[in-house]
């Protein structure tokens, strides 16, 4: 990672902060995977006594906020959370995103989608005019494997297997590339009816609320 690129994702995490400010005191808040995720969990030790918990979407981010003392609360034992803080690997105008790079689409789906607020924390260089220049990852059941591939293959994307790895779910990871994903919300809803799938990695039904984009100096807020 370059300095500059570093330097976008804590300005972007920091920015981020100003979103805790108004909520009340032990809230529960959804936090993401990723590394402009973990900048931002970093600087949570400064507001143990606000937070009360935390959902985290995969093991890593659980041991993250372990480090700086925030408790991890269980998706179950929450009805709503205020907000969600989590990146994305591409973001479009219409704040559509693409995630999944570090594996933990699903589980990141499910906290937006009982989140009243996804904030998206991303440096510059994740915003682009149409997704689809990253690989999109599709959480595959293993046994799926070949016949989710055959059916992305018609889809006009090319898949490829990521090997050597499993996510927290036990399931396999299949990163598509080729794809001009001009009408998000379209695609995800297709690929989400192919037998096997388990998730996508477009967030379109849940997509960002806000965009804070960080730069070398600064960051930029965005509301939808």
């Amino acid at each position: 990672m370059s300095q500059l690129t570093d330097s976008s994702k804590q300005n972007a995490a920091k920015a981020a902060l100003q979103f805790l400010d108004n909520l009340p005191d032990d809230v529960i808040i959804g936090i993401g995977t990723g590394s402009t995720t973990n900048a931002f969990i970093h600087l949570l030790k400064d507001y143990r006594g606000k937070i009360g918990g935390a959902v985290a979407t995969s093991s890593g981010t659980k041991a993250e906020l372990q480090k700086v003392g925030i408790p991890c609360v269980e998706l179950n034992s929450v009805t709503e959370l205020p907000i969600y803080i989590d990146g994305a690997d591409e973001v479009d105008p219409h704040f559509n995103l693409i995630k999944g790079g570090g594996g933990a689409l699903t589980q990141e789906k499910l906290v937006a989608h009982v989140a009243k607020k996804f904030i998206c924390i991303v440096d510059e260089k994740k915003v682009v005019d149409c997704l689809g220049s990253f690989p999109l990852p599709i959480e595959v059941l293993p046994m799926a494997r070949s016949l989710v591939a055959r059916e992305l293959v018609k889809l006009g994307g090319t898949p490829k297997y990521r090997e050597h790895f499993t996510t927290d779910n036990g399931n396999i990871i299949l990163d598509v590339s080729g794809l001009k994903i001009a009408e998000p919300l379209k695609l995800e809803q297709a690929i989400n009816q192919i037998p096997g799938v388990i998730c996508n990695g477009i967030f379109a039904l849940n997509r960002a609320h806000v965009l804070v984009i960080g730069n070398a100096d600064s960051a930029d807020i965005k509301t939808r």
